[in-house]
């Protein structure tokens, strides 16, 4: 194994780490990750690695800080090309689908792999990210004078969520199509008028009644806030009964386990998402475009209503036991069929992958978007993310039928 001895070192050893390591971390999560893992597959020993770097935190600084400057540098290349402000804008838009595709392990590592940073580091990260999406959105409003910079920056946040839904699934194209699918999604939401929504716009579905606030579900509550704030993994009974006011044994009268309350939350996430998706596909008379609709619009409320059980979900699926963890892919994979199901009745001459790549970029963007206490202060926000995600899924129908 190479100790990188003086005279043996590569000149881009330091590179090549940081892309290796960015690969483990889209493939296995940042915590399942060792500092041995990722030597191990540049073929040097742990102690040699941290010659460039203080250690897994540092290295995850480097991934992400990485990813960004070659957004960046995608962008400002296009960007430095001759043609009217509407022709830049379009160009920014393919450089950065085409990064993407290229890229695809690592393209949202930001989105769930940043809270493990530093606050130094996490604060340069989240910067930089502004940044971007600022100067991006600078280019937007020279083609769209009269559009507001703040709802510049969330259309250009939307398509970013397009271009990162990439890594959220498996489904594939031939790399010029699949470029191209994503330029055209990216592109629909930048010239979307649906930003902004008139305010006090409603999504169409009552939410649930509020579950009453027994110990039981005060405890599930400050777990599910634990896990967001700070991983599955970092989080322990104690931490769990400190959130909720009672000692770290008593949770143990609720919850066999941290895994226990794990399933608990995805169990009830699960739930909420099954009885929306029953009422919008019982109602609207069977027609296909309708359902979608109500679909759309019962994910947008449970997301806004539930957002913190979805990035549980999400993030820490791989820590469930393995029977659990197969059942609740399932079910999430069953959900998304639906959505599918009637996108592809929508568009019969586009191909599953098609259809699959359209839909995980609508939910990203209601993922993503909602995610943000900024954005969610908007008084019409509910509204407009459903009407991205379907400027999203029509931008798809039309792709096709070209």
């Amino acid at each position: 194994m190479d100790s990188e001895r003086p005279g043996r070192r590569p000149a881009n050893r330091r590179r090549q780490l940081v892309v290796l390591a960015a690969d483990l971390f889209a493939q296995r999560g940042y915590q399942a990750v060792s500092i041995e893992d990722i030597a191990s597959a540049a073929g040097i020993t742990g102690p040699a690695l941290y010659r460039h770097f203080q250690g897994k935190q540092d290295l995850l600084a480097q991934v992400l800080l990485t990813g960004q400057e070659v957004m960046d540098e995608a962008a400002e290349q296009a960007l430095g090309g001759a043609g009217t402000p509407a022709e830049r804008l379009d160009a920014v838009t393919l450089a950065l689908a085409e990064q993407s595709v290229q890229r695809r392990g690592v393209s949202a590592l930001w989105r769930w792999q940043a809270r493990h940073l530093d606050e130094t580091a996490r604060n340069e990260v989240r910067q930089r990210g502004r940044k971007f999406i600022t100067r991006w959105a600078g280019e937007l409003t020279l083609v769209r004078p009269d559009l507001p910079a703040a709802d510049a920056e969330l259309l250009c946040m939307a398509a970013l969520s397009v271009l990162g839904s990439v890594a959220d699934h498996h489904a594939s194209l031939p790399k010029r199509r699949f470029v191209a699918l994503l330029h055209t999604l990216a592109s629909a939401v930048c010239a979307s008028s649906c930003v902004p929504a008139e305010s006090g716009e409603a999504t169409g579905f009552v939410a649930e009644p509020v579950i009453p606030a027994t110990r039981r579900e005060q405890i599930l509550a400050a777990a599910t806030e634990l896990f967001v704030q700070r991983g599955y993994r970092a989080v322990s009974m104690e931490d769990i009964g400190a959130a909720a006011g009672i000692a770290g044994p008593s949770v143990y009268r609720h919850f066999a386990s941290k895994a226990d309350l794990l399933m608990a939350g995805c169990g009830r996430l699960a739930d909420q998402l099954a009885v929306g998706a029953s009422r919008a596909l019982s109602g609207a008379g069977g027609e296909p475009a309708a359902q979608l609709d109500r679909l759309i619009r019962s994910y947008v409320d449970v997301v806004m209503d539930h957002g913190e059980l979805l990035h549980v979900y999400n993030r820490e699926l791989a820590h469930l036991p393995e029977r659990s963890r197969l059942e609740s892919l399932r079910v999430q994979r069953a959900y998304v069929a639906q959505w599918v199901g009637l996108q592809s009745s929508l568009s019969p001459d586009a191909s599953q992958s098609e259809s699959r790549i359209a839909v995980h970029a609508a939910l990203t963007i209601i993922n993503d978007l909602s995610r943000s206490g900024r954005l969610r202060a908007r008084p019409a926000i509910g509204a407009e993310l459903t009407a991205l995600a379907h400027t999203v899924l029509s931008a798809a129908q039309n792709f096709v039928r070209k």
